[in-house]
């Protein structure tokens, strides 16, 4: 069958789940085609997978350690969507796709709605009119605007898909607000990962060792230097910090002799799997790309982002991990790093969770998922004789 994927390009966990998903669709011997925009469009084509350009469709702007909310919107309003509503159909009709699944992109849903084809929407937030509570009444008005425009796109989708794991253990639970109709059809996929731990060779890095996923520029570099900082407190822990493109590693001179400096990592997974801690921000993908490789995870979730926020207290409460705020010392974050690597009690549930990511195996499952639903709508339409969009002989 032909799928065509549209992602969100508003985080690169959007995209490695995505393109986990279309490696495995592709291998089963599917047709399968990408939509996306920005960096994510990029990540896809160095991965080798031609790529169809999206009109962008959320943009977010951060300063000071936090996400601003007003500005994001101001942004995405400036942008219009009228037009990019165009160029989706357009890309539609090019595409002639039978299945489309499109992850949190949601003129993606609308366009394939209006052409009557299936539409699987992946999503690990329901819940998004939480962002503007703290505004003024017009904010929250426009708040809760959006959450009657979500809402009807959950009721008009064919599934929703939650690349996490299935209750109790969803890490995103808090995150998640659907209607009771919705709830009962809710698939738990289980993480989405671009690679699973078997086909990963770890690199040789000396143990015991920390990879830091928090890019030294924009507002998330305070945490970064903080992190530098605790590096010289204690020398017999090693460190993997990645920069970010934007931040030229030889402005460091004299850096310890226990951090690496990486400006960008093409391939994160083997790091991963010869690490024993993660600091990351909140963000869902990275999050669950730790635990199915069996790595607790310290976050610094972006201030005012509400649902890093409750990324970063669901791992405190399933026990796989630690949150901490942009106000912790240096000698904070140095004590919760050795209590991670050092507590037995959550090196065994992170584990569980990894032996639990393997059996559930979501890119098979949600492949599974979408072909039976291919299979019904060709029985009907070879019964009825009809040629809906998007159905070949």
């Amino acid at each position: 069958m032909r799928i065509l994927i549209f992602i969100c390009g508003e985080g690169l966990g959007h995209t490695s789940r995505c393109t986990a998903l279309g490696r495995e669709l592709l291998a089963a011997g599917h047709e399968v085609h990408f939509g996306a925009y920005g960096y994510s469009k990029k990540f896809v084509e160095r991965k080798g997978y031609k790529t169809h350009e999206l009109p962008p469709e959320i943009k977010l702007v951060g300063a000071s350690g936090g996400l601003d909310l007003k500005k994001s919107v101001l942004e995405t309003l400036k942008g219009g969507n009228a037009a990019g509503l165009l160029k989706v159909l357009k890309l539609l009709k090019e595409t002639d796709p039978e299945i489309v699944v499109s992850d949190s992109y949601f003129t993606g849903v609308l366009a394939s709605k209006i052409r009557k084809l299936p539409v699987y929407f992946i999503v690990n937030q329901s819940n998004m009119e939480v962002f503007f509570k703290n505004g003024g009444i017009a904010f929250q008005g426009l708040g809760s605007l959006i959450k009657l425009v979500y809402r009807d796109v959950f009721r008009r989708v064919d599934r929703v898909i939650v690349p996490d794991y299935p209750l109790p253990f969803t890490l995103c639970k808090l995150n998640l607000d659907f209607e009771s109709q919705i709830s009962k059809e809710v698939f738990f996929s289980g993480p989405l990962v671009l690679k699973k731990y078997d086909e990963v060779t770890p690199l040789p890095l000396k143990n015991p060792h920390v990879l830091s996923l928090i890019g030294g520029f924009g507002y998330r570099k305070p945490i970064f230097d903080k992190i530098l900082e605790v590096a010289n407190l204690d020398r017999s822990i090693n460190y993997t910090l990645l920069s970010g493109p934007n931040l030229d590693p030889s402005v460091f001179s004299s850096l310890p002799a226990n951090v690496t400096l990486k400006p960008f990592i093409e391939d994160q997974f083997p790091y991963l799997k010869a690490s024993e801690l993660v600091i990351a921000p909140g963000g869902h993908s990275t999050i669950m790309e730790a635990l199915s490789f069996g790595i607790p995870v310290l976050s610094f979730p972006d201030m005012k982002h509400f649902e890093q926020e409750s990324n970063a207290k669901g791992l405190e409460v399933g026990g796989f991990g630690k949150s901490l705020s942009y106000e912790a010392s240096s000698a904070q974050i140095l004590s919760s790093i050795k209590e991670l690597l050092e507590d037995k009690k959550i090196r065994e549930n992170v584990k569980r969770m990894k032996n639990l990511s393997e059996e559930l195996n979501a890119p098979v499952a949600i492949r599974q998922l979408l072909e039976p639903k291919q299979k019904a709508y060709s029985r009907e339409a070879k019964r009825t004789g009809a040629k809906g969009p998007g159905f070949h002989e």
